[in-house]
């Protein structure tokens, strides 16, 4: 079992390495990188690439531990008492199956992908430590064992929004994804756009670069957005010689609302034009 990218992701060779090391050694691959790298999408593509189904637990600032393993609604089944409601005599009416158990249960060697695990509370992945070592959990209210079948593909990401204990990390196989150069980020725009202009291409990415560069930006635009702005240039039939002879004095890219994320960054960028045109006079 080996993963090598497919049609519709291009992985580097250092990110190869690292899935097929953690899956090797099933250990959860802990993916960081910057917002819009592919992060989530490894998951995806890696499940297609192995045939494997995919499990998702997208991860709120609410989200905690339990609800990975499961939850018991005891509110439910109380109400269903007051009611005479013959469901109560079964307490398994009310445990909700979390993503976990799910993985845990699955038939086939699934993908567990743990999304943005960093959004929430920073005991949650030390919750999680134990279950992922033990790979088995209990349901102390019908006293059975959750084991799984066999280890899932664990696939972890997260935007560094804040640090991951010590002891998550130890037991984490890592990657950080850099942000794609222009060689690669060829290679990206060419699986989504294979018939787009080669002179286009080369002078969006020229901007493109050029914007991240620019100092003091809140928010870097992103591959994704990259993807989105050529998709709107296409779109709008943008004439190539309005990249090619962008006025000097004008800072801001066309259709920049693809690229420029915040009222900061246009501001800034602003600025820069107005600086420009005053040096120009």
């Amino acid at each position: 079992m080996r993963f090598d990218g497919t049609k519709d992701y291009v992985a580097t060779d250092d990110l190869k390495v690292a899935v097929n090391a953690a899956v090797t050694l099933r250990r959860p691959l802990l993916v960081k990188g910057e917002p819009g790298t592919g992060k989530t999408v490894l998951a995806h593509e890696i499940s297609k690439a192995i045939g494997a189904p995919l499990i998702e637990w997208h991860v709120k600032s609410t989200t905690k531990a339990q609800q990975g393993l499961y939850e018991y609604d005891a509110v439910a089944r109380l109400r269903d008492g007051q009611l005479g409601d013959e469901r109560v005599h079964d307490i398994t009416n009310y445990i909700r199956r979390g993503k976990l158990w799910e993985a845990f249960t699955s038939e086939d060697l699934p993908v567990l992908l743990i999304d943005e695990i960093d959004k929430a509370d920073i005991e949650f992945p030390n919750d999680l430590l134990q279950e992922l070592d033990r790979m088995s959990f209990d349901v102390y209210e019908t006293k059975e064992t959750i084991t799984a079948k066999e280890r899932p593909i664990v696939v972890i990401t997260s935007n560094n929004e804040k640090e991951l204990p010590d002891a998550f990390l130890r037991r984490c196989f890592f990657h950080y994804i850099k942000f794609p150069d222009r060689e690669t980020m060829q290679e990206i725009i060419d699986v989504h756009f294979p018939d787009i202009q080669k002179m286009l291409v080369s002078k969006a990415m020229d901007i493109f670069y050029e914007v991240r560069d620019v100092p003091g930006l809140k928010k870097k635009p992103s591959t994704s957005e990259l993807l989105d702005w050529l998709k709107l240039l296409l779109h709008e039939d943008m004439p190539l010689e309005v990249l090619q002879n962008r006025d000097p004095n004008s800072a801001i890219p066309p259709l920049h609302g693809a690229l420029l994320k915040n009222e900061q960054d246009v501001m800034l960028f602003e600025r820069l034009a107005f600086m420009s045109r005053r040096q120009g006079n």
